[in-house]
């Protein structure tokens, strides 16, 4: 969920003055909280008290996203859901927008199943944004955090999405000239999407969300739901998020983290690198071809060229042919061929170099 927040603070300042790169910092003065975060918090609040009870989430949803929202009349909701907010009685008007999968972060990370990632999205979802194309949105990003706090692979989301909500057809550098500001989640939650599929690393996606334009703050706060999920959240991006939220923020993300869980350190890792001289590292769960190697002291970014079981060994760095091959600080072999980062190193691309002088 606080990857959502994150993508909401880190876009918010150029939702209206959109920038066209992957080169900008992080966090100035100049970023803020905005709706999309004070509405995650309002599920977040929900969720939490009516214990994921189908039928009490249903009758308290809306009460509770006004409980939260209202304190923050000028965070900058829509006309609509402006007037929704201030309603006694608040009733769905068959939006579309994409406030429907900005807020939605909380059931992806709240759900024990697939199936239930979808009721709670659509219980949360239709109190507002009823319109097919709403609930659609914000139910693709309940999947595909689900799915990523699952372990699926990038390509396996990317297959699910495809199959079942949008085609994954295109690529952010085709979008990127000509994508402009647009509030509908059919033309923000598949971009969101995408540039989580594209991504190396958590802060890769906000940067990718970021860069295409559109509306800033809520395809990076889509975007950061599903990364924080997949990638985890790295401690120092974190904690300079956490500075931007007031104490009654605060509260609900503490008190939301500590029943469903928190994403402070990198989520998992699938390789072990003991020694910083090692250019190779050993898999020790199995790995999805296109999945990220992670690990302590490995580089961010190296994707596994094929599915492999643990205990296989995968480079880490450019090694050339007749270079050492180094596994726990050692020389283990020698490379027979330039082997690639991310490329499966064994016998195919690699002779033993023990008891070999010539190669000493």
């Amino acid at each position: 969920m606080l990857g959502a927040i994150i993508g909401d603070i880190v876009g918010s300042r150029f939702e209206w003055n959109n920038i066209k790169t992957k080169n900008f910092e992080l966090f100035t003065r100049d970023c803020f909280v905005t709706d999309d975060s004070i509405m995650t918090l309002g599920v977040a609040k929900a969720i939490i008290e009516s214990n994921k009870d189908r039928d009490i989430l249903r009758k308290t949803v809306a009460a509770h996203l006004q409980e939260v929202g209202r304190p923050y009349p000028d965070c900058g909701y829509g006309g609509m859901f402006h007037r929704w907010m201030y309603m006694d009685d608040p009733q769905p008007y068959n939006s579309f927008g994409n406030g429907a999968a900005m807020r939605i972060s909380p059931c992806g990370f709240a759900a024990s199943s697939l199936e239930e990632a979808k009721i709670l999205s659509k219980i949360v979802t239709e109190i507002s944004h009823d319109h097919p194309e709403g609930l659609k949105g914000a139910e693709a990003t309940s999947v595909a955090i689900y799915l990523a706090r699952e372990g699926k692979s990038i390509s396996e989301i990317r297959e699910y999405i495809n199959k079942y909500y949008y085609p994954m057809d295109f690529s952010l550098d085709e979008i990127r000239p000509t994508y402009r500001f647009n509030e509908t989640c059919q033309e923000t939650v598949p971009q969101a999407i995408m540039a989580f599929l594209e991504s190396s690393g958590f802060e890769d996606a906000l940067r990718n969300a970021i860069s295409i334009g559109g509306d800033s703050d809520t395809l990076a706060a889509i975007t950061g739901g599903i990364a924080g999920a997949y990638y985890g959240i790295p401690v120092d991006i974190r904690e300079s998020a956490l500075s931007y939220l007031d104490r009654f923020q605060l509260n609900i993300l503490r008190t939301f983290e500590s029943v469903y869980g928190t994403n402070s350190e990198i989520k998992s890792i699938n390789c072990l690198r003991v020694n910083t001289k090692d250019n190779v590292v050993t898999l020790i769960k199995e790995i999805e071809e296109g999945e990220e190697v992670t690990g302590k002291d490995v580089p961010s970014g190296i994707r596994s060229f094929s599915k492999l079981q643990l205990g296989h060994k995968i480079a880490i760095e450019e090694i050339g042919e007749g270079e050492r091959v180094i596994k726990y600080g050692e020389t283990i072999g020698y490379a027979s061929r330039m082997i690639e980062p991310g490329e499966h190193v064994h016998v195919h691309n690699m002779v033993g170099g023990r008891g070999r002088g010539d190669l000493e």
